[in-house]
Formats: C-alpha cells, sequence, structure tokens
C-alpha cells in the first residue's frame, strides 16, 4: 500500500531504561488516484461494478458502460458526489460505431482518459467444439476479443504518459477448460493483444496489466456451470481491491499480470 506523507500526529513511547525515543510520525493513506478519469466497460455488475465502486472511493471520476441502461444509471448515481463526476452511457463493444460515440463523449466531458478498463465480457453453455453454434463462438469472440480491441483503439489518443490500461482477462487466458472453447479462444487471443499492446505502448509510459482472476462469484456462472460451488470463490471485490493496489504503483513500475485465485486452489 501507498502512503501519503500527511503527518497525522506523533508517538513517543519509553524504552526499557525510561528514556524516550525519537518522535515518529504516523501516515495514513490517502485517496491515491483522486481526481484521475476512468472508463469501465461491463459496468453494471460482477467485477466491473466492484471496480468502479473501488475507483469512485479513491476519488476517480467514472465513465460506466453496459447494455443496460436502467442499471448502469442507477449506479452512476450510487457514486457520485459534489467531487466525484459518474457518467452511465449505453455501449456495446462490438459496435465500432457505439464505440467510436463514446470516444467522443468522453473527449467532450472530461478530455483525457487516465484509466481504461476492459471488462466486458461474456461465456457460453459449456458445449464441445464439435457442438458449439457458431452465433455463439462469434458473439463470444467479438465481445471478449474484439470489443477489446475496438475500446482500446479509440481510447488510446485520450491517454497520456501515467495512463493505465486494464484488460480482464480471467485465468482462462492461460488455461484451457473442455467445453468453453470459445471463452478460452477468445482469452488466450486478448492475452496476446495485451502483451503485444505493452510492449507498443512502454516508450508512451502506459502501463497495461493483464488482469487474471480465478473463480470469482459473478453471474457468467449462470452461464458456464450453473451448478458451480460459488462458495468456494472469490468476491468481486477481492478482485476490485487488488486492482487498485496495482494502479496506485507508482508510475514507473507496473504489475503486469496481475492473478488472483481462491486460496482453496481450482473447483
Amino acid at each position: 500500500m501507498l502512503l501519503s506523507c500527511v503527518d497525522v500526529g506523533t508517538y513517543a513511547a519509553p524504552d526499557v531504561t525510561g528514556s524516550r525515543v525519537p518522535k515518529i510520525a504516523m501516515k495514513l493513506p490517502q485517496q491515491r488516484l483522486k481526481g484521475r478519469v476512468a472508463l469501465i466497460t461491463g459496468a453494471s455488475r460482477g467485477i466491473g461494478l466492484a471496480i468502479a465502486q473501488s475507483l469512485a472511493a479513491e476519488g476517480c471520476h467514472l465513465i460506466l458502460t453496459g447494455r443496460t441502461i436502467g442499471t448502469l444509471e442507477k449506479t452512476a448515481r450510487k457514486l457520485s458526489s459534489g467531487k466525484i463526476r459518474a457518467l452511465a452511457k449505453i455501449c456495446d463493444v462490438r459496435d465500432p460505431h457505439a464505440v467510436r460515440a463514446l470516444g467522443h463523449i468522453i473527449q467532450k466531458q472530461f478530455r483525457r482518459l487516465d484509466i481504461l478498463i476492459n471488462n466486458a465480457g461474456i461465456a457460453h453453455p459449456n458445449l464441445p467444439a464439435a457442438k458449439l453454434p457458431y452465433h455463439m463462438w462469434r458473439s463470444v469472440i467479438d465481445t471478449n476479443l474484439t470489443g477489446t480491441f475496438l475500446v482500446t483503439r479509440e481510447m488510446l489518443p485520450l491517454m497520456r504518459c501515467g495512463g493505465t490500461i486494464v484488460n480482464n482477462l480471467s485465468i482462462a487466458a492461460t488455461q484451457v477448460f473442455a467445453g468453453s472453447s470459445a471463452y478460452n479462444a477468445s482469452k488466450h487471443g486478448a492475452l496476446g493483444f495485451t502483451d503485444t499492446l505493452r510492449e507498443e505502448l512502454r516508450e508512451k509510459g502506459i502501463r497495461v496489466i493483464a488482469l487474471m482472476p480465478g473463480a470469482t462469484d459473478t453471474d457468467i456462472w449462470d452461464t458456464l456451470w450453473p451448478k458451480a460451488p460459488r462458495r468456494k470463490m472469490m468476491s468481486s471485490e477481492t478482485i476490485a481491491h487488488a486492482l487498485i493496489a496495482a494502479l496506485a504503483l507508482p508510475e514507473n513500475s507496473t504489475m503486469e499480470q496481475l492473478t488472483i485465485a481462491p486460496t482453496g486452489g481450482a473447483l
């Protein structure tokens, strides 16, 4: 955890001989990301919502996107305050025109983007590749892989040195699970994109983080594995807290891959 340099008091205790030791200033953490502008895709629930809440607690201005405006607007109202702006905008990350329109809104409202969280993602029912319908394959690839590319490409002109891009990939980016061919392929591809992007942006001082959570208790399991033992999973808040720590690192350092797993191991 990074600590601020605000002196909130001093304390001096006697040593065993009764003499006084030098006073030591006690430090308390402050908002480390205050005033930064963050875009979170898929922000209406799950990990995206938890990240949005944590960023708001850090003092970030927010742009929340998804495909259900009612839920997004409710969240934006809750997170807005006198010092924090939170905008709710519909955006289908698969649609280049919708993504471009979102970029124009951010340019007009904020003039810049400091943090991009590519979180929007979907899964498909557990099916072998031989029985997976093409429309399911296409929808997952278009959302998880192409959507990440489209949003990133559109937002890069708004980002400067010190900015950070976070791609939520899951451990499916490095592991495979039978019956999840499209989901696995989308996440493996997104990791390749993420690693390439990191190398391209190093000289510009823009950090790129591959967020790779293990089993997390979100609605995606309703599709992947409806009877999954959710009591063994991590919470979305756990993922968000870990990510905030990574985002708050000094700008000359980065956590390139952030893998988080349940202590008990795989389900």
